[in-house]
């Protein structure tokens, strides 16, 4: 496909509302995707069979291989569409087996399209451990030298333990529709009470958990707009200009120390205005309003 035609394709689909496979086939370079585990070869997953729930023959998730810009890439897409998105057991083996495959195989980097709310309650312990399994595998890809770049931009986001999932990725791009945090609206609200969080209110939403809010905070390494071959640039940018080195003890450190200086520098605010506000930036009102490109700038503007 020529690069008029993916333009031209670009504008008339949103990576947001996207499948899983759709996804892959606007991130990949073209005809180079060769699934690993499909349909034909898993199976529906039992905890959801003995709890009377239909299942799905990929259970939520798609894994393989291809290329990116020419170079050998491993690729996940969960498919928010099927439960959220949720991590089961049959979802997180492939996962991990992925990820172990590419320690053994060495591809150039694994994209990791995430959409999911966490853990598949359904399943209980068993979606608890995949999601830790997820977190060791993604650890020992790094420390094997292989950069993990994850896209958040799907209707589901990034929450729970793949909020946690995604953050301990080498990279997260991100687009406005996006949104990465622990605990979703809904669970703080019936947690702590509408008071605390009031998860009908979706301007608060995206200002707490929305991309514009996590890159300005730096939690994300780039902002597109909600377009497939947008974040199909951006992660080639990435990959083009890091070295992505292996993670170590003590950048752990410092990057723990940030942590530690946030909280104490936001303490109390509970709206992605007043840190914005606290961040120096002269109109915090307009952010929700401003193009990507316009964030860009503003961006470089508090970190340079």
């Amino acid at each position: 496909m020529t690069t008029e035609n993916r333009s031209a394709l670009s504008l008339r689909h949103s990576y947001f509302e996207a499948t899983a496979r759709q996804r892959i086939s606007w991130i990949l370079d073209e005809g180079s995707f060769r699934e690993l585990m499909p349909p034909t070869e898993s199976s529906p997953s039992t905890h959801l069979a003995a709890l009377d729930i239909p299942g799905a023959f990929d259970d939520g998730v798609v894994i393989g291989q291809g290329a990116l810009d020419e170079k050998p890439v491993f690729i996940i897409s969960q498919e928010g569409q099927f439960m959220g998105g949720s991590v089961g057991e049959i979802h997180g083996a492939k996962i991990v087996g992925l990820l172990r495959r590419a320690i053994r195989d060495k591809p150039a980097a694994v994209l990791f399209l995430v959409d999911s709310g966490g853990v598949r309650l359904h399943e209980a312990n068993a979606g608890l451990i995949a999601i830790s399994e997820i977190m060791r595998a993604i650890l020992d890809t790094r420390a094997a030298g292989i950069p993990v770049v994850a896209l958040v931009g799907g209707s589901c986001g990034a929450f729970g333990g793949m909020g946690i999932v995604t953050c301990l990725c080498s990279a997260i791009v991100m687009s406005e529709e996006g949104r990465l945090a622990l605990s979703g609206p809904e669970v703080i609200e019936t947690v702590a009470g509408v008071e605390e969080f009031d998860s009908r209110d979706r301007a608060l939403v995206w200002r707490v958990t929305g991309g514009k809010h996590r890159y300005l905070m730096n939690d994300c390494a780039a902002l597109v707009e909600d377009d497939p071959f947008a974040f199909r640039d951006a992660a080639r940018q990435l990959l083009a200009d890091n070295p992505f080195t292996p993670p170590d003890l003590a950048t752990q450190k410092q990057q723990q120390s940030r942590l530690l200086a946030r909280l104490e520098n936001f303490k109390g605010m509970r709206d992605g205005l007043q840190v914005w506000q606290a961040l120096g930036i002269e109109a915090p009102a307009n952010i929700p309003m401003m193009n990507c490109a316009d964030l860009t700038r503003l961006h470089k503007e508090l970190y340079t």
